[in-house]
């Protein structure tokens, strides 16, 4: 019994280290991490555009002048009142 005891703690002793190796796929980066991060850039990407739009619209009409017809619209209902 104790012979099998020492056998089985040698060779437990032995095999751990091997199982705790890194394959060749644990290094770098494989091709589902670069599809994941494209996918998540792709998805800035696209909501970045539409933010763009709505900012150079903002913009835009934060600086054109207010329509002449619109400012008569208001002058007469402020004289209704």
């Amino acid at each position: 019994m104790r012979t099998l005891i020492r056998t089985l703690t040698i060779t437990l002793a032995w095999v751990v280290p091997a199982l705790g190796a890194t394959s060749s796929e644990a290094e770098g980066s494989g091709l589902l991490l670069i599809l994941f991060l494209g996918f998540g850039a792709l998805i800035v990407v696209f909501q970045f555009v539409p933010g763009l739009v709505l900012f150079a619209t903002m913009v835009k009409e934060l600086f054109t002048p207010a329509p002449k017809k619109a400012a008569a619209v208001i002058a007469d209902k402020s004289e209704e009142v």
